[in-house]
């Protein structure tokens, strides 16, 4: 086929749907049995299945690792049936592999589709990121702030208190200094111990969640994935690459990347229109995860289309096998 198949993003989105579905239904024998390898490798194998079903000429470029390191969904592969559209897609087949492990909830599987060279190929390495929800003057908040300055700056522009921000954090000891900082302005830190894709959604959603802003350093390829969704929902996203080793800057440049310390908005993370799905696996405070009823298996799906600025969320119900 022909390389200017025009990517029509409506027809796509329920094939998309249906990917995230069933990497959820894949692992959702393996919730709270610890073994977080066979949940993901599990997810892994039936968001390929499902993609290579799929009429696109589809790239990986946000995957499960560089190709001598992932040997289904690595960065680069090639899915779908080699007819329709050239696409990229960035994936996580299961966001959240500790969480689905222990039972914990926002386990999620992700996934997100663009046209072809529209999608920032980030290498796996960290990324600093900020991210509001809709709603707000341009650039009200930034990278350049100190943790103060935006919580302050956005308490501004809501016309509150510091005190009644909520900020979304990753649990980690590398941001225990923009913890404390975040405190003493007097806002609520609400942290994760896994999952920052979901952590930066809570902020498109703060009626649903109380979230507010998210901050701090988690994965460049989840940063991206991020991006997708806020895209389509609404709000603003920043990204800045960080490097710890020499090698990573290797990825980086493997990866197309020139300017180390470019910081990213969301729109050149995303650079056209997007399609975005997630499937709950473990219940959150964004989905519903898998459930098991007499007779049949549910899920509870997001998918959103950029160009429209549509959000549905819908539940499938299947019999059990």
């Amino acid at each position: 086929m022909t390389s200017d198949i025009a990517f029509n993003d409506r027809l796509l989105s329920l094939g998309l749907a249906r990917v995230a579905e069933q990497a959820a239904l894949a692992c959702a024998d393996l919730i709270g049995r610890g073994d977080e390898k066979a949940a993901d490798q599990a997810a892994v194998n039936a968001m390929r299945n499902q993609l290579n079903m799929l009429a696109i000429r589809g790239v990986v470029v946000i995957g499960e690792g560089e190709r001598d390191e992932a040997p289904m969904l690595y960065i680069g592969e090639e899915v779908g049936t080699g007819d329709g559209p050239g696409v990229d897609i960035a994936l996580d087949p299961l966001e959240g592999t500790t969480l689905t492990a222990k039972a914990m909830p926002n386990a999620l599987t992700v996934i997100a589709m663009a046209p072809r060279g529209t999608l920032l190929h980030a290498p796996d390495t960290y990324m600093d990121k900020l991210a509001i929800g809709p709603g707000y003057a341009p650039d009200v908040v930034s990278l350049a702030m100190s943790p103060r300055e935006r919580v302050e700056a956005l308490a501004a522009a809501r016309g509150c208190r510091p005190s009644e921000i909520t900020v979304c954090v990753l649990e980690r000891p590398r941001h225990q200094e923009m913890i404390a900082e975040l405190r003493e302005t007097g806002a609520a830190v609400f942290l994760i111990t896994d999952g920052d894709v979901a952590g930066v959604i809570h902020c498109a959603e703060s009626e649903r969640t109380g979230i507010d802003m998210y901050m701090g350093t988690g994965g460049a390829p989840e940063g991206v994935l991020a991006s997708a969704a806020l895209k389509c929902m609404g709000g603003q996203m920043w990204g800045r690459l960080v490097f710890r080793n020499d090698d990573e800057r290797a990825r980086a440049a493997k990866a197309g990347i020139t300017d180390f310390d470019r910081i990213y908005s969301r729109d050149e993370m995303v650079t056209a229109d997007v399609i975005f799905a997630a499937t709950g696996v473990t219940d959150g405070s964004i989905l519903r995860g898998v459930h098991r009823r007499p007779g049949y298996v549910e899920t509870e799906t997001l998918l959103m289309r950029s160009r429209t600025g549509s959000l549905r969320r819908m539940v499938y119900r299947t019999p059990m096998a």
